[in-house]
């Protein structure tokens, strides 16, 4: 059932899909992935990931350790669609990489392990789906392995992700009986044998059909209850055909009402034909998405996906490879050929294309243009980095770039000798380039280089990445966390008057603060919320004429100059409310530099009155054990100020969730695996901030 579109493309905009590959690590969407482009094709071998062999996973980091790290473009054709797909990784470390893919796809699959169910990470990335507004469609893999249960996996999703489910398959035997699925539209048994490429249809087993009939019916009910025209037709008929059932989850799939259920075993080659189909059928296409929008001189404007339009497109990645520097972009409206001037809007600087080319994960190959709706790679821009906006210098239009996640770990990093200072200084800024979430800064006190990331495994693969590319030896200290101040107890009505007068025009500004928290972030899990991480509130009350408005802005701007170091400590400042409740100008030496500098110096002083806490970063941790270590792990959870949340157990295994600071989980997996003998898992994912208590930060600030 192979496409033989590879040869014969066929690329109006209506029939390309732009989708990502969505999970938690093992869940088997890197196998989905390989399985997708040999069905298709695009590819003569079967990869596995345990052979090392796959074409998504190209890095040898990837391979060595066995998961997807970095996010790869492959792209694929089938049933007359072009099919342009990311791998995403599945580990928390790497979230930032699945934002700047979910920034430019249209569409998404996320798989599900049909013994787990929704995993911590899975919920992670499809919170990010929500957030950029990217339709999905489900598929639970893994219904092969012992435990598997399709109704238990979609219990989860309809659970833990607060959607509804429409499931249009059932599975055909269980476990190591598992040979194929009834597609519930059609009625029809879809059959894989061993080690088949291809399946076999025929009708539904007569053993079958009374629960497949069942099956159809909760499936009718639940789209005529989300679809007004499918619950006309179901309240006329008290059925629904092929048809209006189809075209009925089309639009709850891309209005995100519903999210379409099917359910196979990649490894085994079973049910990714369905699955290409469900792509095509239900996930929209450049032309089915609204307009993009991006701001020109403060103004909104709307680009339509079309190929005729000035050119505009986002750069999401970045990656230097022993052919050059390759810059992936999406292109969102117009068309751009090789040999083309185009704009670095965000600098101003013109850029030319040297070489356009569709990417087949760490192989390419060259093409004369690219249009509106295609993803592609393109060598010759010098400084364009992840984020920027690209586009016709006649029409320039700034898109919104993805957001980089706060660093929460760091290391300080040196040369072992002095000969490659310089090569390490070099090598710190390329990662960076390719990796915004990284982020590299020169201690004050120590002068050490110091790297910063996401989490342990992000930083050991960055440095080692810098090792094997660069051939540099390199130390590492040990990891210390991101800790933020906040405001426990506000002050009101401090007064401060900068005065400044050394010849000539002076400095005068008067200015009346008060300062209090923000209520927590109830959306933390369990008891340790996040204390208004990443929150700051200036508003001003000054009635009168009393402040101008320009020099209201200027004392916000100082503010936020005085938040960059708290009293503490010196970590940043977060979770306070800043209020200019009166203020006094001078006609003659009042400037916005003046007010600027007020303002910075009278938060400073106002934190210095207040009651203040130190926050550290939490984390989810979902541990997986056997039954008879819980005692053990729970023990161990404890004695790293862990809070347990939930614990389960299922078939001889518990499943423990329990939030716990960052800075008590270095060196956790090897403990784990010596509580339980190996057996143990665990999997993380943020939770937020979370006050310290007074005597663990009696020992941090005193470092």
């Amino acid at each position: 059932m192979r496409s033989d579109l590879r040869r014969h493309p066929v690329n109006p905009l209506t029939s390309i899909r732009n989708l990502g590959i969505l999970a938690h690590v093992d869940a088997g969407k890197t196998t989905v992935t390989e399985r997708i482009l040999y069905i298709t094709g695009a590819t003569h071998k079967r990869g596995e990931v345990h052979d090392g062999t796959t074409v998504t996973d190209f890095d040898p980091q990837e391979r060595d350790r066995g998961i997807t790290i970095f996010a790869a473009a492959v792209s694929c054709a089938w049933d007359g669609h072009r099919l342009n797909l990311i791998d995403t990784p599945g580990h928390v470390d790497f979230s930032d990489e699945v934002e700047r893919s979910l920034r430019v796809l249209d569409g998404a699959i996320a798989v599900f392990d049909a013994v787990a169910g929704v995993e911590p990470q899975s919920e992670s990335v499809w919170r990010q789906a929500d957030r950029h507004g990217v339709p999905r469609i489900a598929f639970v893999n893994k219904l092969d392995r012992a435990g598997a249960d399709l109704d238990s996996a979609v219990g989860s999703i309809r659970e833990r992700l607060s959607t509804v489910p429409l499931v249009v398959q059932m599975p055909i035997g269980q476990e190591d009986a598992f040979t194929g699925v009834v597609d519930l539209l059609r009625m029809r048994a879809l059959v894989w044998g061993p080690g088949r490429d291809t399946f076999e249809e025929g009708p539904v087993p007569d053993g079958l059909r009374a629960e497949a009939e069942r099956r159809r019916r909760l499936l009718e009910e639940a789209v005529a209850e989300l679809h007004p025209a499918a619950l006309e037709e179901f309240c006329a008929e008290s059925t629904l055909s092929a048809r209006t059932l189809a075209a009925a989850l089309r639009d709850l799939t891309r209005s995100g009402e519903g999210v379409v259920v099917l359910c196979g075993s990649a490894y085994r080659n079973c049910g990714i034909e369905p699955l290409l189909e469900a792509v095509v059928a239900y996930l929209p296409s450049p032309s089915d998405v609204p307009a993009v929008r991006g701001t020109l001189d403060g103004t909104v404007q709307e680009r339509a996906a079309d190929p005729a339009a000035p050119f505009a497109a986002l750069v999401f990645k970045v990656q230097a490879t022993a052919t050059g520097r390759l810059a992936y972009l999406r292109v969102y409206s117009g068309t751009v050929r090789k040999g083309d001037t185009v704009l670095d809007v965000g600098v101003r600087r013109t850029e030319r294309i040297g070489r356009i080319l569709r990417v087949q994960a760490d192989r390419h190959a060259e093409v004369d243009r690219a249009q509106a709706g295609d993803i592609v790679a393109v060598i010759g821009l010098k400084t364009a980095r992840a984020g920027v906006t690209l586009a016709a210098p006649a029409a320039p239009l700034v898109l919104e770039p993805p957001t980089a996640a706060e660093p929460v770990v760091s290391v300080a990093i040196e040369a072992r000798t002095s000969l490659d200072v310089d090569r390490l200084g070099s090598a710190l800024a390329g990662l960076v380039e390719e990796d915004p979430s990284l982020t590299v800064r020169t201690d004050p006190e120590t002068g050490q280089t110091v790297l910063s990331g996401m989490g342990e495994l992000h930083l050991e693969v960055a440095v080692e990445k810098i090792r094997r590319a660069r051939g540099l030896d390199v130390g590492v200290g040990r990891p210390q966390v991101a800790y933020r101040e906040t405001v426990a107890e506000g002050v009101s009505g401090l007064v401060h008057r900068h005065v400044k007068q050394d010849g000539g025009a002076g400095q005068f500004a008067h200015v009346v603060l008060d300062v209090e928290a923000l209520e927590p972030d109830t959306e933390a899990v369990g008891d340790n919320a996040a204390v208004g991480a990443g929150s700051f509130v200036f508003r001003s009350t000054v009635t009168g004429g009393r402040v101008p408005q320009e020099y209201i802005r200027a004392v916000e701007a100082g503010c936020r100059d005085a938040l960059a170091e708290g009293p503490l400590g010196g970590h940043p400042v977060t979770g306070l409310r800043v209020t200019l409740t009166d203020g006094a100008t001078h006609p003659r030496d009042s400037s916005e530099m003046a007010f600027r500098t007020a303002g910075r110096f009278a938060l400073r002083e106002a934190l210095r009155a207040c009651v203040m806490v130190l926050l550290e970063p939490v984390v989810e941790v979902t541990a997986t054990v056997p039954d008879d270590t819980v005692g053990a792990v729970l023990g161990d959870l404890a004695a790293r100020r862990g809070r347990v949340s939930g614990s389960t157990v299922r078939g001889g295994t518990a499943v423990i969730t329990a939030g716990v600071p960052l800075a008590e989980l270095f060196g956790y997996a090897t403990r784990l695996r010596s509580r339980t003998q190996g057996r143990g898992t665990f999997a993380t994912r943020a939770a937020g901030y979370a006050p310290v208590p007074t005597a663990v930060s009696v020992g941090i600030l005193s470092r």
